[in-house]
């Protein structure tokens, strides 16, 4: 063999053919010679996916945040006007659960769980029992401010007018305070076993001994206390008046001074006749006469009833009928009526205008008669019955009087 030939794969080249083909031994000829290649993964494939799985769960995970926080944000803020505030009590042994319960079954809150997450969130609530104003619609914060304020220190005002009688003042206090009831209140007013100053042993009303005035009374405040209080400010309103030694030195009872009180309050329309109006009713109970006070015979009667009609109704009350002080006040004086009642002005002087009437006026001038005379409530006082006729022409004429 010669040293040009060379052998490759079985095949012979000649010199000329290696000048030829410059031929390279390549390893991959020989598949026993190949080397093993690993390929790589197709790492941004994967990177895809993984991102957007994790982006799909960022959007539910968001999409489900935004859905609980709507229907969060619409049971604890509803989006609808609040309602007209309602009465809701707490009472004794009451928990936020049921509180919440009787809420959302009041319909003043749209879901009792959502409220007991709000309040466990704000805080708590220490349930204290009474009485709360709560409207539907409110957002959950403003229901919990009103549970968290004590009864005791929300209040209302309320006035009761002088005059007003027992059961006006009932009826004023079931319209004026919701936890109220004009019946409860009545009630108590009745109550025989109740200890009241000035009260007679064989009377059970509280006509004239409650007090007339503005009160505050708390949300934690019932009839019995409000009754209670009007009471008490009458006795405190009687010491600074000296109410029994007056009474004393006129020879009445307290009671019947506050009776007179009671008919002074009614009839009279202005300070200036309270005093003298007083002087009337004593000098004609100390004279044995009738008092015929127009007031007394409205008590306890229709308000439209006529005067022709009451005139000669045959009750305690009709003092055209009957002699004496009717059996209790027909009204619950203030502190003017009680103060005349306790101070009647004096009768007039011999000299005065009233008296030239009299044959003697020396022997005594009394005033005995009052009319309505000007539109203003004015009265005109007379000490005859001619004078008092005249009065009531008078004021016919100048259509006072019907």
């Amino acid at each position: 063999m010669s040293g040009r030939d060379v052998f490759t794969e079985g095949r012979r080249f000649s010199a000329d053919d290696q000048a030829r083909v410059s031929w390279r031994v390549d390893p991959w000829d020989d598949p026993d010679e190949v080397p093993v290649v690993e390929v790589p993964p197709r790492r941004g494939l994967l990177l895809r996916w993984v991102v957007g799985a994790i982006a799909l769960t960022l959007i539910a995970s968001v999409l489900a945040a935004g859905w609980t926080g709507w229907w969060l944000l619409e049971r604890v803020s509803p989006s609808g006007a609040s309602g007209e505030l309602e009465r809701f009590d707490v009472s004794e042994g009451d928990s936020v659960e049921t509180i919440a319960g009787r809420l959302e079954s009041r319909g003043l809150i749209s879901d009792s769980g959502v409220f007991e997450w709000y309040v466990s969130q704000r805080g708590g609530l220490e349930p204290t029992p009474g009485f709360y104003r709560i409207a539907p619609g409110w957002h959950m914060g403003d229901v919990l401010g009103v549970l968290r304020t004590p009864p005791s220190e929300t209040y209302v005002r309320i006035t009761f007018p002088e005059g007003f009688t027992v059961e006006q003042m009932a009826e004023r206090a079931g319209e004026r305070i919701e936890q109220m009831e004009s019946d409860r209140f009545l009630e108590n007013t009745l109550d025989p076993t109740r200890t009241v100053p000035y009260r007679p042993g064989d009377i059970a009303s509280l006509e004239g001994l409650l007090f007339p005035d503005t009160y505050q009374v708390s949300n934690a405040d019932n009839e019995g206390q409000l009754v209670e209080r009007m009471i008490e400010l009458l006795e405190r309103v009687a010491l600074q008046e000296e109410l029994d030694a007056g009474a004393e030195r006129l020879g009445y009872t307290p009671y019947e001074v506050l009776t007179i009180a009671s008919m002074i309050e009614r009839e009279a329309k202005v300070d200036a006749d309270r005093a003298r109006i007083a002087r009337v009713i004593y000098n004609r109970l100390a004279m044995g006469m009738n008092l015929e006070i127009d007031a007394t015979l409205r008590y306890g009667q229709e308000p439209d009833t006529p005067f022709s009609v009451l005139r000669f109704t045959d009750s305690p009350y009709n003092t055209y009928l009957y002699g004496g002080l009717p059996p209790t006040p027909i009204a619950n004086p203030g502190r003017a009526s009680i103060r005349a009642a306790l101070n009647p002005s004096p009768d007039p002087a011999s000299g005065d205008p009233l008296c030239q009437v009299l044959d003697d006026p020396t022997t005594g001038c009394r005033l005995l008669f009052y009319v309505l005379a000007d539109f203003d409530g004015g009265h005109a006082f007379a000490v005859t019955f001619e004078q008092h006729q005249e009065n009531i022409a008078a004021a016919s004429r100048a259509g006072v009087l019907p």
